[in-house]
């Protein structure tokens, strides 16, 4: 009869190869470093995984699950805002509308939630893009990209339609450039021992994407700016003209 395999000897194991994954990529990570790691005999490896590549694989599985649920959630709530609310318009935006606003905190909190993820499961994120190259998931973490970037630029095409986001870029440009600076903070994340603010970094990306994504003359500083200034006389130049008029005298 097979011994069960101790759950509290797996979660040392897979902890254990997740950090041998980062240090060495996957190729390069040996199983009897990973057991040694975590105090547990080589053979105790294989009563909890076949491989170190199904061990991770098991671990990508858990991240890439979390990921497209986070997903499937944001497009389901997207559908349900406009669905209760109507797509916006070119005021919401330029009058900051409550509408407006609603939107924007609902996108601050799903960034927010994709940045938690990211930094549960960094050290994975970093093995995807640095240490996985010649095995069956060196490709796995673009595949993800792209599909991101797709539905990002799908939201872009929407909010353009509605003329609500700057036509003068192309929805692809801005889906690549939002999905290329969560790439980066995730490859940051990985080199981080503490925890950053991601709360705060909620809120700056959104507050760039957005802001820079508005249409020209929509944000309320344009409107203030376009108003002629009342300006006082400017003392030097009183002050050369009174110089000219007394020569003029003398």
């Amino acid at each position: 009869m097979a011994r069960p395999a101790d759950p509290h000897a797996r979660a040392a194991l897979i902890a254990a190869a997740r950090a041998e994954f980062v240090k060495k990529g996957l190729r390069g990570a040996r199983i009897e470093d990973i057991t040694a790691a975590c105090g547990l005999s080589k053979g105790a490896f294989y009563l909890h995984a076949a491989s170190k590549e199904a061990l991770f694989g098991e671990v990508v599985g858990e991240f890439t699950s979390a990921m497209n649920l986070l997903i499937e959630r944001r497009i389901q709530e997207m559908e349900r805002f406009f669905a209760e609310h109507g797509p916006l318009e070119a005021r919401d935006v330029a009058e900051r509308s409550e509408r407006y606003e609603l939107m924007v905190e609902m996108n601050t909190e799903a960034d927010l939630g994709t940045l938690e993820l990211m930094w549960a499961y960094r050290d994975v994120v970093h093995v995807l893009m640095r240490g996985s190259q010649g095995t069956e998931f060196e490709s796995l973490m673009w595949g993800m990209v792209d599909r991101e970037v797709s539905r990002v630029t799908r939201e872009f095409e929407r909010l353009q339609a509605d003329c609500v986001s700057r036509a003068d870029v192309p929805a692809t440009v801005i889906g690549s450039l939002i999905v290329g600076t969560y790439l980066l903070l995730a490859q940051q994340m990985s080199q981080m021992e503490q925890k950053p603010d991601l709360a705060g970094w909620a809120r700056s990306i959104h507050r760039l994407i957005r802001e820079g994504s508005l249409p020209p003359g929509s944000t309320p500083r344009a409107a203030s700016a376009s108003k002629p200034k009342k300006t006082s006389p400017r003392k030097p130049q009183a002050r050369a003209l009174s110089r000219t008029r007394s020569t003029s005298r003398s």
